[in-house]
């Protein structure tokens, strides 16, 4: 008897599964913002020790080497959550196409997100590599989310639910929030938070690259909101609540990324403006797949009957 038959995973505990992993991987990304919102980033001195002698923090490193040796941990967790869904998947049936390669790449994602977080630690917080390692999270992050919509959709082509310019305008978008996660993370490697207080900035004046940071998002919310009437106008009503929510989600980092910038950066709003983040691309994502839907493939066609007796020979 196979395992996945002794032992078998639902649609809903996969689902739910998939979601933890999501939940999961948003959290590390908050935690790791209070590591460095903390000057903890080198709470552990090296990596992927703690310590040359020691794998865990010691009570002379004090309350920094606490809070970055149980970023570590977390990593751990992260992992054995992202580990059961892979199993979950190899015990669900029937088994969908595209499950197995998006679980086993957030899977394989964690590990690779920590190794940058360790060149981090070995670079002295490089404010470059920090930003690669934030961003390391959201491709992760995407993936969970895009194993968590896979799995509730049958394995049909998938079909547009919209015209193809409105296709192609949310894509725009998507690209359009992703460039605006890759420059929001230049401009915290220019501002005062590096992690440590011997960390190097990246050298791009703050207010200028601020500014460029603020173009975008507004440029984002106008291609939302853009959204929004075009799919009512085409009757998309799945797409367009996906827009508003979209929409809702910019609106209020926005206004945290505003009152952060003109209050001197306190750190408690900055991890705030983190979490944003993770929800602005889960929400981006949300309206891409919302353009799109998979149909159940339809049934393969039975075999012509051929009349038994042109195959009988007559007899005299």
């Amino acid at each position: 008897m196979k395992a996945s038959d002794r032992f078998p995973v639902s649609t809903t505990l996969l689902r739910r599964l998939a979601y933890a992993s999501i939940v999961a991987n948003v959290a590390i990304v908050v935690t790791g913002g209070a590591v460095r919102l903390t000057a903890s980033g080198l709470g552990c001195p090296t990596w992927p020790r703690c310590t040359d002698a020691s794998y865990t923090t010691t009570p002379e490193m004090g309350v920094h080497g606490m809070i970055e040796f149980g970023n570590r941990l977390l990593t751990f967790a992260v992992g054995i959550i992202a580990l059961a869904v892979v199993l979950a998947v190899l015990l669900h049936r029937p088994r969908r196409r595209g499950l197995l390669p998006l679980a086993v790449a957030v899977l394989f994602g964690i590990p690779a997100q920590a190794v940058i977080g360790g060149i981090t630690v070995l670079t002295n917080l490089n404010p470059w590599v920090v930003g690669l390692h934030f961003l390391a999270s959201m491709v992760v992050i995407a993936a969970a989310y895009a194993l968590w919509r896979r799995i509730k959709e049958p394995d049909g082509p998938a079909v547009a639910v919209v015209p193809g310019p409105l296709r192609t305008l949310a894509l725009l978008t998507t690209v359009v929030s992703a460039s605006v996660l890759v420059v929001g993370t230049w401009v915290t490697g220019s501002g005062p938070h590096a992690g440590d207080g011997g960390a190097a900035r990246n050298g791009l004046d703050p207010e200028q690259i601020s500014q460029v940071h603020a173009d975008g998002v507004f440029l984002l919310i106008g291609l939302s909101v853009a959204l929004v009437f075009a799919f009512q106008a085409v009757g998309a009503t799945a797409a367009a609540r996906a827009a508003v929510v979209l929409v809702a989600v910019e609106l209020g980092q926005g206004v945290i990324g505003f009152v952060q910038y003109f209050t001197d950066l306190p750190a408690l709003l900055v991890g705030a403006h983190m979490l944003g983040s993770c929800l602005v691309l889960l929400a981006t994502l949300s309206v891409l797949w919302s353009t799109r839907e998979r149909r159940p493939a339809p049934p393969a066609p039975a075999p012509a009957a051929t009349a038994t007796a042109d195959r009988v020979p007559a007899v005299a």
